[in-house]
């Protein structure tokens, strides 16, 4: 995919030149409810809370994608697409 594409912008309302770039994964918070379960149940002498993942791994992997808007400088995501392999081009 081309680095810098031309999209319709909602803040400008009009189409302008965007730079693409891909969504990082943050690091997930501790406090979230599902992580105080998942430390809950592995504290003691319990096992690991969910079965063992069994079967193949899927072909193609969800990338997200974030458009800067080269004009106003907004940054908005579309729902994210699947590819075997996603690259950057200039």
């Amino acid at each position: 995919m081309p680095r810098n594409i031309s999209r319709y912008c909602p803040t400008c309302k009009k189409h302008t030149l965007h730079a693409v770039e891909r969504v990082k994964k943050k690091k997930a918070s501790e406090h979230k409810m599902g992580q105080r379960r998942f430390r809950r149940v592995m504290a003691g002498y319990r096992g690991f809370p969910r079965p063992k993942y069994e079967g193949r791994e899927k072909p193609t992997k969800r990338v997200a994608l974030r458009y800067r808007c080269k004009d106003c400088s907004k940054a908005h995501q579309s729902p994210s697409i699947r590819a075997k392999r996603f690259e950057l081009t200039e």
